[in-house]
């Protein structure tokens, strides 16, 4: 952080700080600086972006941002409140003769006592030639539909890379709509396995007898209704992958004759008297902590031991929290190709709520939620009116204080603050005191004044 000598402000007040702000903006003469306030119109337009934009401070103070300078793909005013600083963020604008020009967008936002957003100081710098340019993340990961910017995430889809070259069995383990399929997909696609079957099946969904008969077939009078020889899916599966999706609902008859699938590489069909012998390899998933399920004696040590041969955690969506203002932009982006609605802004008060929600259904809720959005929705804002009622109804949860950098914090409880970004980043000291605004040393002398590890 920038420091100043203690006869700085005296200094600033004798010549006055706009002065000081006018002189600094014209040393910047290769790049356009102005000042937006909480509408993003224009409080401040320096002669370096007179002179980039060929528009005289007259025609632009007053007007929003995205209409004096015809931006496509930057972020709006919520986006920019929920980062608090966007560095070198590719944006294409449209000087005037309708030619584009492609640029680089820096902005810092600031925030008033309460703590909403009340502007942002910009500087626009213009790439190497003119033409338009796409925006990209380059700290976004993407792989097979898995999105995200979380290190815990990334750390995962390193190991699914990895992982998918052999036939290791690999369990899953993360809440519901987390992307446990998504995640057993991309090991298949990136296996040599990858143009053979993949079959998924969800264990809690069926009674033990039906599941029994799904996973290893029946013959033919092996029960009242079977009329004919049924293949189970590790038969249709067979030289491929086979996802055993919420596998610790299996019951413990079933737990047995999945373990010797998994020992021997066969299985009795229900009714048969004759093994069938398979190559599948087997991935697992659950919501639950297997180890606790044994101790509960609801499931068997040694089929934990040979199902989680790699395990793969998951983390639930209230964990990445950076991962959620990309994913609503990722998903309206999708909304917006398919019609007829064209979302280009999130209202404030409709951001501040998405980002504050603690997202109990992780990924798949957040999917919904953007298309019932677009579903009751008119308009090219997405208002908290078109969001579903729990987010209208009560006070806002208080996760995004957390995740959004530079915003003062609302808490008056310091030590709970402190203890809840430590929670959040992991225990990263540099991170957590980036989220309480405090620069390192001084989060490291509340942490041990509140005694917090």
């Amino acid at each position: 952080m920038a420091q100043s000598s203690p006869f700085f402000n005296r200094w600033l007040s004798q010549i006055g700080p706009d002065t000081a702000f006018d002189v600094f903006t014209d040393l910047i003469d290769d790049a356009a600086v102005f000042v937006v306030d909480a509408d993003s119109r224009i409080l401040f337009w320096s002669s370096g972006a007179e002179r980039m934009f060929g528009l005289g401070s007259e025609k632009v103070l007053g007007v929003p941002c995205h209409e004096a300078l015809g931006c496509h793909a930057a972020p709006n005013a919520a986006e920019l409140a929920a980062q608090g600083l966007i560095k070198a963020q590719p944006v294409t604008l449209q000087r005037p003769g309708d030619k584009a020009m492609a640029c680089r967008r820096t902005a810092r936002a600031f925030f008033d006592a309460a703590g909403e957003f009340a502007g942002a100081i910009e500087l626009l710098q213009a790439d190497t030639g003119e033409v338009p340019v796409t925006p990209s993340r380059t700290d976004v990961e993407s792989f097979h539909g898995i999105v995200s910017r979380d290190p815990v995430m990334k750390e995962a889809i390193r190991i699914i890379r990895n992982v998918a070259e052999t036939d290791a069995t690999v369990l899953i383990r993360g809440e519901s709509g987390t992307g446990k399929e998504l995640v057993a997909r991309a090991l298949h696609r990136e296996s040599q396995r990858r143009n053979q079957p993949f079959l998924a099946i969800n264990c809690a969904a069926l009674t033990p007898s039906l599941l029994e008969s799904e996973l290893f077939g029946h013959v033919k009078g092996a029960f009242t209704g079977a009329v004919r020889d049924h293949p189970g899916v590790f038969q249709q599966a067979n030289g491929g992958t086979l996802f055993l999706d919420e596998v610790a609902e299996l019951p413990l008859e079933l737990q047995a004759k999945l373990l010797r699938v998994l020992q021997e590489r066969s299985f009795m069909p229900v009714g048969s008297d004759r093994a069938v012998t398979v190559d599948v390899r087997i991935i697992g998933a659950t919501h639950r902590a297997l180890r606790e399920e044994v101790k509960a004696g609801r499931f068997r040590e040694d089929l934990m031991y040979r199902l989680r041969v790699v395990p793969l955690f998951l983390p639930p969506l209230r964990e990445r929290r950076q991962d959620v203002s990309h994913l609503l932009w990722l998903y309206i982006d999708q909304h917006n190709r398919q019609g007829p609605r064209h979302i280009e802004t999130i209202a404030p008060g409709a951001m501040r709520r998405l980002l504050d929600y603690a997202w109990p259904g992780n990924v798949r809720e957040l999917q919904n939620v953007i298309e019932y959005a677009f579903a009751v929705g008119r308009g090219t804002e997405l208002t908290l009116e078109d969001l579903p009622p729990e987010f209208r109804e009560g006070p806002p949860a208080t996760l995004s204080a957390l995740a959004m950098p530079l915003r003062p914090a609302r808490r008056h409880d310091e030590a709970e603050l402190i203890r809840e970004a430590l929670q959040v980043t992991g225990g990263n000291l540099e991170e957590a005191a980036r989220i309480c605004g405090m620069s390192r040393a001084t989060f490291w002398r509340k942490r041990k004044k509140y005694q917090l590890t």
